[in-house]
């Protein structure tokens, strides 16, 4: 196999790429999450409970978790840039899908589609930075694709909300799927042809596996993002239900979260450069207070929305803290980790979403709230002890 590289046209363009990158990965996360903020709505049209409507959280999950290794191991000897053109026509049919859908098994099937694309399109464009930018840009590219996860978690969700809200929650999917057609055409314009260069094997995935800091990744990884989609999926009823928001404010909260999320995203990138696991653990420790206090504190407007604050921080830290401690448990197998990364992270958000819903379904709201709490206090004092005796 040739392993020439087509260089691009020039700086600007190189930089233009990888924004583009960036934008497919927020249109992909954002699509994703979005049911979160549109949950009582969306279950009120279909005529479903909060927790059988938390399944629109669960399937895409699911479906990444397998599509991550499925696609990247599959399409591995295949031209990059087409692959990733191809899934970001996929998220656009999916997202037209939800908006239009009649029934909730349509809904369904667009989530299945999401799924896809998340798995395929995140495996392959997060570890394409090297070769869109000079040698001394690879990491600041870097950081720039993987911001989109923690910035579609926490601008997407209230932007889609009060999209939402003004226009109905089929507006917030049809204005996704404009943005993954613009995406789209800016992949077109922008990349260079991206011939298969690494090829990832199964071997190299399992040997990965098998390696101590992959295995206290995977577990920090499952614990945290646990506890986080287990309850975060389930806060809009909860600040409507227990805090008495009406939906606007609900808006409004989640875009403090949100705010809150950037600066904890730039904060655990400039944390994880010397003190990775200190800034893991401390994430840990603050969801875990915030989840634990707000069926207390989240009874009122100011306790809600410090707390909310409080969690945004922590969470913008996560996606930054797990995806690194991947990356140093195989730092000759990026793209690999990266897999591996997507592929735990999405298992676990399915796992969180459908086992919160049950929670819900079964007591309440807050009860999710102190289970999530929970699991992520023991995610923190793993981490606290693996550094202790370290």
């Amino acid at each position: 196999m040739s392993t020439t590289l087509t260089p691009p046209r020039s700086p600007l363009v190189g930089r233009l790429a990888v924004g583009a990158l960036m934008l497919g990965i927020f249109a992909i996360v954002t699509s994703e999450i979005l049911p979160i903020g549109l949950l009582t709505a969306i279950g009120g049209d279909f005529g479903i409970s909060d927790g059988i409507t938390g399944l629109t959280m669960t399937l895409p999950g699911v479906v990444a978790a397998v599509a991550a290794p499925a696609v990247t191991l599959t399409t591995a000897r295949l031209d990059r840039r087409a692959m990733l053109c191809v899934l970001m026509a996929v998220l656009a049919v999916a997202d037209v899908l939800a908006a239009v859908a009649t029934s909730y098994w349509v809904m369904l099937v667009s989530r299945v589609l999401v799924g896809l694309t998340i798995g395929g399109f995140w495996s392959i464009g997060a570890g394409l930075a090297g070769r869109l930018v000079p040698p001394h840009a690879v990491g600041t590219a870097t950081a720039v694709i993987f911001s989109a996860v923690p910035l579609g978690s926490v601008l997407g969700v209230p932007a889609g909300t009060l999209i939402g809200d003004l226009a109905g929650w089929p507006a917030a999917f049809l204005a996704l799927a404009v943005l993954a057609v613009l995406v789209l055409a800016a992949l077109l314009v922008l990349l260079p042809p991206l011939p298969a260069r690494q090829v990832t094997s199964p071997r190299v995935l399992l040997g990965l596996l098998r390696t101590r800091g992959a295995a206290i990744a995977l577990a920090a990884t499952f614990l945290i993002v646990l506890a986080h989609f287990g309850t975060y999926t389930y806060v809009t009823p909860f600040l409507q239900d227990v805090t008495g928001l009406p939906p606007a404010a609900v808006s409004a909260v989640l875009l403090a979260y949100g705010v809150a999320g950037i600066a904890g995203n730039f904060l655990a990138g400039k944390a994880t450069a010397t003190r990775l696991r200190a800034a893991f653990t401390t994430c840990g420790c603050l969801i875990a207070a915030t989840t634990l206090l707000l069926p207390s504190a989240g009874g009122t407007t100011a306790g809600a929305v410090v707390l909310l604050v409080v969690w945004g921080l922590a969470y913008g830290g996560v996606p930054v803290c797990s995806q690194a401690s991947f990356l140093a448990a195989a730092p000759r197998a990026p793209e690999a980790a990266t897999v591996v990364f997507t592929s735990s992270f999405q298992a676990t958000f399915a796992l969180g979403a459908f086992l919160g819903g049950r929670i819900v379904d079964a007591f309440s709201v807050s009860t999710v709230m102190i289970c999530g709490g929970l699991a992520a206090l023991l995610m923190a004092a793993s981490l606290g002890s693996l550094a202790r005796t370290r």
